[in-house]
């Protein structure tokens, strides 16, 4: 079965640019499914789902990264890496406390990584864009609520430290 690697971390610390190095380095990647679900809404006149409506919004991720998840485990590839994890959904709900409803909490548990790796909050990096609505203060206590969660479901995280793109891929690399 292949290695299911989740990149994890608050709002704008790098995990699509280290997703892009890592595909650029022909390694399998799984891309970040909110925005897609953000764009949609958008295009549906609902500026942040998340927000407006943040089970629905949930559900709708779940929906996708379990697809991902189920995708991954058909490829002989390996390691296959997630830009962001299934515990995601629920760290995020705990963000705006909202208990996950128990169906995400289920496949949640049900459908486990084999190891992840978090990205802290860097300002010198972070930027807000059209669909990302948290301020980098909200970026840092998302951060906490992701290194909560995925404790809580008994992972253990490795930290990449802040660093060029190529020297963080090569720390991931280092780890794999």
């Amino acid at each position: 079965m292949p290695r299911k690697i989740v990149l994890t971390g608050g709002p704008g610390t790098g995990k699509s640019t280290i997703i892009e190095e890592l595909t650029r380095r022909n390694f399998t990647c799984m891309p970040e499914i909110s925005r897609q679900v953000t764009l949609k809404a958008q295009l549906k006149g609902i500026n942040q789902l998340f927000l407006a409506d943040p089970i629905y919004f949930s559900e709708l991720l779940l929906k996708g990264r379990l697809e991902q998840f189920k995708m991954a485990e058909e490829l002989s590839d390996t390691p296959i890496f997630f830009d962001r994890g299934l515990p995601d959904i629920s760290a995020y709900l705990d963000f705006l406390g909202i208990d996950s409803p128990k169906p995400i909490a289920n496949m949640i548990e049900a459908n486990p990584y084999e190891m992840v790796f978090i990205l802290p909050p860097w300002e010198d990096i972070y930027t807000d864009d059209n669909e990302r609505y948290e301020n980098y203060s909200q970026a840092e206590r998302i951060h906490q609520f992701l290194l909560k969660t995925y404790n809580k479901l008994g992972y253990d995280l490795l930290e990449v430290p802040k660093d060029t793109v190529a020297s963080r891929v090569d720390f991931i690399l280092k780890y794999i």
